[in-house]
Parts: structure tokens; C-alpha cells; sequence
């Protein structure tokens, strides 16, 4: 057998992928796939061909229109490139959204109270007593040292600034072991949970285990979230509500722009406008 036998001879190479005659080269795309993290390849040349598809078409209209723009600045506090900002004017000289009425504004409030609660506050102390798993004989130590701490602290309460100062390995054992005001999703997970079963004034009866070792916590004020009146939330609403019509037209504007130009090489699957994620 020829070794030129074991190379499939019949299989073609992709069809280039094409906006309107103007090709999207195999390299810009293979580029574009470290912004698509995905599974499988495949899945990840698919999104970044849609998206560069997508890019090239507004950049076109763009053309067409005459749209220029000078280059703004972006979160990252970076400069938009000259086409970025060509789409961006591009698609706020053709995309207008109305404004938020007070029957949607007062129709969203009542459907989505939940989600305009403001969040939990929580002021927890807490003593940590650094240990790691992969040391076991000084991580079983670590947990005597912290259940009998406990047991002391359950009988002498006001000694747990003391002992934060005197015996905690984290930076707030110069404040008493205070952390300050926080909310969900600050602290570690497993420290959350237990945080969350206290009530004020109430401290942990195990220790608790994180990462960073075994921790005493004491929550020392705790205020429930509530939902706002209508009027303090509305502004909150009308933000929410303008973001949310915004995105509808931009994809709608997108799937349009799209729909007009002549796409080769690649099909789309639904892709919206990197503009609307």
C-alpha cells in the first residue's frame, strides 16, 4: 500500500465563508474561536463564523451608509477599534426604542417583586483557624482546637473578640474578627450556609468548614431585604425595561441586516448581534 493510498484524496476542503462576495479568511475565524469556548471545535468554528458573518454584514451597511465614527471608550477602558465603533453608530442611528411608560413600568413591579428585593444584610464576626486537608494530622488538630474554643465561647461569649485578636488567622483579628456588612455571594459558600441559619447575636455550635480551614462565626446584625415602593423602584424598572427593548430591536435589527445579505460557507443557527449578549 502507497502511502499516497492512506490519504482520502475525495475529501474537499470547507467552502470558503462568504458576506455578499467578500470572504471571511479560515485564519480570522480560527482566531475568533478563542472567544467561543465551547465542547467540541465544531461548536466553537460554528459561533465565531456566525459572529465574524454577523460583524462583516453590519460593517457593510455601515459602507453603504457612509457611517463613521470616532473610537469611544469601553469598560475595559481600552478604545473601541474603527469598525467597532463604525457598528456602534451604525446601529444607534438606525435603532430607536420607546421609552417606558408608567402601565409597563407598574405591570413589571408587580409581576417581578422578587427581584426587586433588595438582598439580605448581614454583619458576621468570625475567628478561622487555618488548615488544610492535605496535612491530616494538623487538620484534625485544627478541629479539636476549634470545637473547644466553641465550648468555651458558649459559656464565655464576650471573650470572641479576644480570642479573634489573639487567635485568628485572618486580617479582620484585628477588628474583633468583624467583617463588615455583607451580602449573598461574598463569602464562601459553606460559610454563607451557616451564616444564613443564625440570627442576630447567635454563633455556630460546629465548626464550620471552607477551604481556608475552620471558622467560629457570630452574626452580630442581620437586617431582611424588602421590596421598594413603586416610585423608589421605578427607576430601577425603567432601566430594566429600556435594556430590555433595546436588546429586542438590536436583534431584530441584526436578523434583518442579515437576512438581506448573501451568506456563503456557513448557515446560520439563530446567531444574535455580540451586541445583545
Amino acid at each position: 500500500m502507497s502511502r499516497h493510498s492512506l490519504i482520502d484524496t475525495d475529501k474537499k476542503p470547507p467552502a470558503p465563508v462568504k458576506v455578499n462576495g467578500v470572504t471571511i479568511s479560515a485564519q480570522a475565524i480560527a482566531q475568533e474561536t478563542q472567544n467561543h469556548p465551547a465542547s467540541r471545535p465544531e461548536v466553537a468554528w460554528q459561533a465565531a463564523a456566525e459572529a465574524l458573518v454577523i460583524r462583516e454584514a453590519l460593517l457593510q451597511m455601515a459602507e453603504r451608509r457612509e457611517i463613521e465614527a470616532a473610537p469611544q471608550a469601553v469598560d475595559s477602558g481600552k478604545l473601541e477599534t474603527h469598525e467597532d465603533a463604525r457598528i456602534r453608530a451604525l446601529v444607534e442611528q438606525e435603532v430607536t426604542t420607546p421609552e417606558p411608560d408608567e402601565d409597563s413600568c407598574r405591570r413589571y413591579y408587580e409581576n417581578n417583586r422578587n427581584k426587586l428585593r433588595t438582598a439580605d444584610l448581614y454583619e458576621p464576626a468570625h475567628i478561622l483557624i487555618q488548615a488544610h486537608r492535605d496535612d491530616t494530622k494538623n487538620y484534625e488538630k485544627c478541629r479539636n482546637e476549634t470545637c473547644a474554643l466553641i465550648a468555651h465561647l458558649t459559656e464565655q461569649p464576650h471573650d470572641f473578640e479576644r480570642i479573634a485578636r489573639d487567635r485568628s488567622d485572618c486580617p479582620s483579628s484585628s477588628d474583633g474578627g468583624r467583617l463588615g456588612q455583607v451580602t449573598k455571594g461574598q463569602t464562601t459558600p459553606d460559610f454563607e450556609r451557616a451564616m444564613f441559619q443564625l440570627g442576630p447575636g447567635e454563633m455556630t455550635r460546629e465548626p464550620v468548614e471552607t477551604p481556608y480551614g475552620f471558622h467560629i462565626i457570630r452574626v452580630d446584625r442581620m437586617e431582611r431585604g424588602y421590596v421598594p415602593e413603586f416610585e423608589l423602584a421605578r427607576p430601577l424598572v425603567e432601566e430594566f425595561l429600556r435594556d430590555a427593548s433595546w436588546r429586542r430591536a438590536v436583534a431584530q435589527f441584526v436578523s434583518l441586516v442579515v437576512g438581506e445579505a448573501r451568506i456563503e460557507g456557513v448557515e446560520l443557527n439563530g446567531a444574535s448581534s455580540p451586541l445583545v449578549q
